[in-house]
C-alpha cells in the first residue's frame, strides 16, 4: 500500500468545503486532514498538521488566500498549494503564483481534474491549465500599474471623482487625470467605465 496523500482544504464557504472534503475521501490514495474556514486558521492548522497538499481558496475572511500562501511559504518553504476559486482574473493569478502556489483551479472543475492536480503538485510538479497560462502570459507581457495608479483606480471603481480623488489622495486634479491617462492606456481601454469593468474582470481590483 502507498502512503495517502494528507491534503488541507481552505475554503469559508461551507457547503464547498464539506463537498470537496466528500469528493476526496472516495479516493483511495488521498485523505483529508485539515479543514480551514479562513486564511488565520489555515496558516494554523497548516502548522500543526503540514499536508502534503493544501486546496486553498484566495477570497477568504480574516485572511485573503494570497497572504495565507505566503505566510505559509514563508515558513515552509517546501508548501505544495493548488489555489482552488471562482475568479479567473490575471491577476489573482498572478499574485497567487507569485506567492508560491503551484496550481490553479477554477471551482468549475470536474472531480478527475481535481485529483490529476493534487497527483501533479504532490510530485512536485505545477499544475496550471490552458486557459489560465494564457491569461497569466497576458499579465507577465503587459506594462504592470504602478502604487499611485492603483490607489487611483480603486477610488474610480468605487464610483469617486477626479475631484475627490484628488482630495482622498492630497494630490491636485490635474495629477489625477495624467495617472488615470496612464490607467487607460496600460489597460487599453478609452473611459472609466471601461477601466472599472477590466479592472474587476481581471482581479486588479475587487469589491469587498
Amino acid at each position: 500500500m502507498t502512503e495517502s496523500i494528507q491534503i488541507m482544504v481552505v475554503d469559508d464557504h461551507h457547503i464547498v468545503r464539506k463537498g470537496l472534503v466528500a469528493l476526496i475521501a472516495t479516493i483511495p490514495d488521498m485523505r483529508v486532514v485539515a479543514e480551514a474556514a479562513d486564511g488565520v486558521q489555515a496558516v494554523d492548522l497548516f502548522r500543526k498538521h503540514q499536508p502534503d497538499v493544501t486546496l486553498m481558496d484566495l477570497r477568504l475572511p480574516n485572511k485573503n488566500g494570497v497572504d495565507a500562501i505566503t505566510d505559509i511559504r514563508r515558513e515552509f518553504q517546501g508548501a505544495r498549494i493548488i489555489v482552488l476559486t471562482t475568479f479567473d482574473g490575471d491577476e489573482d493569478i498572478y499574485r497567487a503564483l507569485q506567492a508560491g502556489a503551484k496550481g490553479y483551479l477554477l471551482k468549475g472543475m470536474n472531480a478527475d481534474e481535481l485529483t490529476e492536480a493534487i497527483r501533479t503538485v504532490h510530485a512536485g510538479k505545477s499544475r496550471i491549465p490552458a486557459v489560465v497560462a494564457e491569461r497569466l502570459a497576458e499579465r507577465m507581457g503587459g506594462p504592470s500599474l504602478t502604487g499611485r495608479e492603483l490607489d487611483v483606480l480603486k477610488r474610480i471603481v468605487g464610483g469617486r471623482s477626479n475631484k475627490e480623488i484628488a482630495g482622498d489622495l492630497f494630490i491636485s486634479e490635474a495629477t489625477v487625470k495624467t495617472h488615470i491617462n496612464s490607467i487607460l492606456s496600460k489597460l487599453g481601454v478609452n473611459d472609466r467605465t471601461q477601466a472599472a469593468t477590466t479592472a474587476l474582470q481581471r482581479g486588479i481590483v475587487h469589491l469587498d
